[in-house]
């Protein structure tokens, strides 16, 4: 998985967004100040289409609409204002279309600017783009990759917000866990995985392991023409890459692991190679 997997893209021109402090709403109207802003709000160099290439599977995803425009439109956001979520889904969807044995989860966890009317307009657009692709909620163990192929799902959509309810192809948030472990610190991070793997319910749910660092005020104070890749990510990704490998998958090990900039080690591809453990595991008790 990535963490805030469109931010590859964000749009300067733009106020900031309502996800911002007032504070820096306000100073984000110097244009100086949004090009600092663009350094810390991009986790991502690669589109969707480079990320699914690539063997991301996992997306999370923040959205909200424009307060001073008009429309319903909603669009990705950290920060700064990213692409239109209908042109991200369409994207996805393109690849979906090409590789229909390929299955995906988008994760919806973070609304900002968005009432009722808005979130109506977004689930209408997700159905738009995915038509009978979506996976209908079920318990979590029986969605396997022969389920969905049978059935030819190939999206789950977790929608943290109470509409969910309403349809059946919107699965809660609480069934995607993603505990955050808000630290700097690559020890603290890497203990913070280990302990809430402990503590992950044996059934039920999906999880995330966040493996990201994230930037204190101080941090961005520090560092301010640097940027996140520069000052956190650079420097720290091969010892959490080595935390991933030491990982095994499965009912009390990893499920979902998510980084930012996915490309700048194997980190996919690193992932996806720990499955081999299952069948490794599978083969033993045949």
């Amino acid at each position: 998985g990535s963490h805030d997997s469109f931010s590859y893209w964000v749009d300067e021109k733009s106020p900031a967004g309502p996800d911002q402090a007032t504070a820096i709403k306000r100073l984000a109207r110097i244009s100086l100040v949004k090009k600092i802003m663009k350094k810390w709000s991009v986790t991502q160099n690669l589109t969707f289409k480079e990320q699914l290439e690539g063997g991301i599977r996992y997306f999370d995803l923040r959205v909200s609409s424009k307060p001073e425009e008009i429309e319903q439109e909603i669009y990705f956001i950290h920060g700064l204002f990213g692409i239109k979520v209908w042109d991200g889904l369409k994207e996805i969807n393109s690849f979906l279309e090409q590789h229909p044995k390929e299955v995906i989860f988008l994760d919806f966890n973070h609304f900002y600017a968005m009432d009722d009317r808005h979130h109506y307009f977004l689930i209408s657009r997700i159905r738009s783009a995915f038509g009978s692709k979506l996976c209908s909620v079920q318990c979590v163990e029986y969605v396997t990759l022969q389920y969905m192929w049978e059935k030819k799902h190939q999206v789950l959509i977790f929608y943290h917000y109470p509409l969910y309810r309403e349809y059946p192809f919107l699965w809660p948030g609480n069934k995607m866990p993603a505990p955050w472990a808000n630290t700097t610190n690559v020890h603290q991070l890497l203990q913070f995985l280990e302990t809430t793997l402990e503590e992950r319910s044996r059934y039920g749910t999906f999880h995330v392991s966040q493996a990201i660092l994230t930037p204190q005020v101080k941090t961005i104070a520090r560092h301010l023409v640097r940027g996140l890749k520069n000052t956190l990510v650079d420097r720290n990704l091969p010892m959490i890459l080595n935390w991933v490998k030491a990982q095994k998958p499965g009912v009390m090990g990893v499920n979902i692991i998510t980084s930012d900039f996915v490309e700048l080690v194997d980190f996919a591809a690193t992932v996806i190679a720990l499955n081999d453990l299952l069948l490794e595991e599978d083969e033993s008790t045949m």
